[in-house]
């Protein structure tokens, strides 16, 4: 190896490390994220221009060994002073050798950790990244551009010089300078289109880059890989395992095409890239490039607008007429844009959720368990227990309180989940694109302004409770008002209230307080019901009684009547004849007090017996009637 070649890598190790540097720098400086990622490659390609050329240095002491070893060996003095191992007569072949077969496998595998692992972190990191305005852009682009020259010139240099003279270790650095050259053009593009009104481009070839990283580093294992079970063979030349055949065709991509012949002429077995046709197509592919190119911008010439849509074409950046559903003819690319728009479609977005995947499919939803990504607003508590002092709001809820001294101040609030789903319809395409920026974004905003507005403002138990209609109406009517006077273009047709609840985590507690509130109406209702039927119940006995009192007057006042009566009727037949009478009434009266008393009959004749009769009221008939007395004993048994 020479030692210019030597001086090479090492001019590209400088110039790496000097424009990474100062790119970074301005990368910082500018605020770009294309540039910050595009020097994430420049230090990855100091790394690998580092080590090639340190193993460069090693290859250049082993041949200058192997020089002075021949030099030496001519003296046939010197003859018995080599008669030793290789090991301890060619230290330097014995260093390049322990370095490519312990330190290259270990700094490629730290190769891959860096891109893998940058290239994830820069991808996860831009995920989330809202691109910032960038400070002096033109200046960035300008260096940039600046950049991608001088590692363009170098590197096409390098390479040029690797492949003419066969330096393998020349080309790794080589095409690291060659791919940060093309990624600071990138960079150049992605300014420039920020420059002209596009923001997003920036962060996109941020993101794009950051793509490219993670494949080169799935190349870098793979190759990590197969040199673990390639064949050693003693005397070939190996070639560098850090060395990304990606990059180098990244970095000439018209080693595609030469590639493309030698297959070719490997497959026929003949050099097709010598034919007529070849050499033809050779020729004309700079007008078959153009034809195609040319082709392409006709067909984009006639544009078609599906139906329920609506386009607005812009001629040279500037508003032009709206397109209808059909076939419509107009400039090419770039001069004519054309950019179309859902306008017969409801749109949706969400207020205060968004819906979990994961739980899209559960049948049961409860409070007390989270089913989509809920926030929290603040409703306010409307005090009745205590005095206040009306200050009504246009809906007419209360909004202050006030103390025992008559003291204005704000009512206590509470944390309420609500789920909003809002639908509009583009009404206005030409308002809807050109009056406000990122429109969607605007109306998500005043949807959510007007929904928290209006939560601190109402009661936390009235749109708990009744209040849902009201307040889907009231909400959808703020949200149209903002939305006209910001000019937006959209009508909203929906706005819905559901799954109103207190926070996940408090659910379980109202939910207490809600079964103690509801244990208490129900003790009330019941004691309440109990009134009602002992009030019934003493009432009804108390008619009773009423009508009892009144029936027993009426008959003893008919059995007085009836008695006076027939004692006016019982004198005539007492005078008529008295004994006769008196024996009737006695017997009458005799026969009416014994109706329950029990009667003997006695059938024998001719006997003067005595009669007993008891006359006497029983008063334990089971008792008295139960006793018995036995007949008495014979003095005597017959013989």
């Amino acid at each position: 190896m020479e030692r210019r070649t030597e001086k090479n890598g090492l001019i590209n190790l400088i110039v790496l490390v000097l424009i990474g540097a100062a790119g970074f720098a301005v990368a910082r400086y500018g605020q770009t994220l294309a540039g910050q990622v595009a020097t994430v490659f420049m230090g990855i390609g100091v790394l690998i221009a580092g080590v090639s050329w340190f193993q460069m240095r090693l290859e250049e002491r082993e041949r200058l060994e192997k020089l002075e070893f021949e030099e030496l060996s001519k003296s046939a003095a010197s003859s018995a002073l080599f008669n030793v191992s290789d090991s301890e007569v060619f230290p330097a072949q014995r260093s390049r050798e322990q370095f490519e077969r312990f330190f290259v496998p270990a700094f490629t595998a730290l190769i891959f950790l860096l891109q893998a692992g940058t290239g994830l972190l820069l991808w996860r990191w831009l995920r989330g990244m809202i691109p910032a305005p960038m400070q002096q852009p033109t200046v960035s682009m300008a260096l940039f551009g600046l950049f991608a020259l001088v590692l363009f010139l170098l590197g096409k240099f390098s390479t040029g010089l690797a492949r003419l003279e066969k330096l393998r270790l020349l080309r790794p650095g080589a095409s690291y300078l060659l791919l940060s050259a093309y990624v600071c053009f990138c960079v150049t593009a992605a300014i420039a289109a920020v420059q002209v009104g596009v923001p997003k481009v920036d962060w996109q070839v941020a993101r794009a880059l950051s793509a490219v990283l993670i494949f080169i580093s799935v190349e870098t294992l793979v190759n990590l890989i197969l040199e673990i079970y390639r064949p050693r063979v003693k005397g070939k030349v190996e070639q560098p395992v850090y060395e990304s055949r990606l990059v180098s065709l990244l970095g000439q991509p018209e080693g595609i095409i030469t590639t493309a012949w030698q297959t070719l002429d490997y497959q026929f077995g003949f050099k097709v890239s010598e034919t007529w046709f070849a050499r033809y197509f050779a020729r004309a592919a700079t007008w078959l490039l153009w034809l195609q190119v040319g082709v392409m911008l006709a067909s984009t010439c006639v544009v078609f607008i599906d139906a329920g849509q609506q386009a607005l074409l812009e001629h040279f950046g500037k508003p032009g007429v709206v397109l209808g559903p059909g076939a419509h003819l107009k400039w090419p690319w770039p001069i004519d844009h054309v950019y179309r728009y859902a306008t017969e479609q409801i749109q949706s977005f969400n207020v205060g959720f968004a819906p979990d995947p994961f739980r899209t499919a559960d049948k049961t939803v409860l409070w007390t368990v989270s089913h989509t990504k809920e926030e929290n607003f603040l409703v306010a508590n409307r005090e009745t227990e205590t005095p206040a002092s009306l200050a009504n709001t246009p809906n007419g809820n209360t909004l202050e309180t006030a103390d025992t001294a008559g003291n204005k101040r704000p009512p206590p609030v509470s944390l309420l989940t609500v789920s909003i789903p809002v639908q509009y319809q583009i009404t206005n395409l030409t308002k809807w694109a050109y009056v406000n920026e990122e429109p969607e974004t605007l109306i998500q905003h005043i949807a959510t302004r007007e929904v928290v507005r209006y939560f601190v403002g109402v009661d936390f138990q009235e749109i708990m409770s009744q209040g849902r209609g009201d307040a889907a109406t009231v909400l959808r009517d703020r949200i149209q008002a903002e939305a006209d006077r910001h000019e937006l273009g959209a009508s909203i047709v929906f706005v819905g209230l559901q799954d109103i609840h207190p926070p996940v985590k408090v659910a379980p507690d109202y939910e207490k307080v809600v079964a103690a509130i509801h244990t208490k109406e129900a003790a009330i209702l019941a004691a309440k019901a109990e009134a009602i039927k002992t009030n019934a119940l003493a009432g009804a006995q108390a008619f009773k009684t009423i009508c009892e009192a009144q029936a027993e007057r009426q008959r003893r006042e008919v059995d007085a009547q009836a008695r006076a009566a027939a004692f006016t009727n019982q004198i005539p037949a007492y005078r008529a004849s008295p004994s006769v009478y008196c024996e009737r009434t006695y017997l009458q009266t005799f026969a009416e007090s014994v109706v329950n008393a029990r009667k003997y009959i006695l059938l024998s004749t001719n006997t003067s017996d005595v009669f007993i009769l008891n006359l006497e009221d029983k008063l334990r008939t089971d008792i008295e009637d139960a006793i018995t007395v036995p007949p008495p004993k014979a003095p005597f048994a017959p013989k």
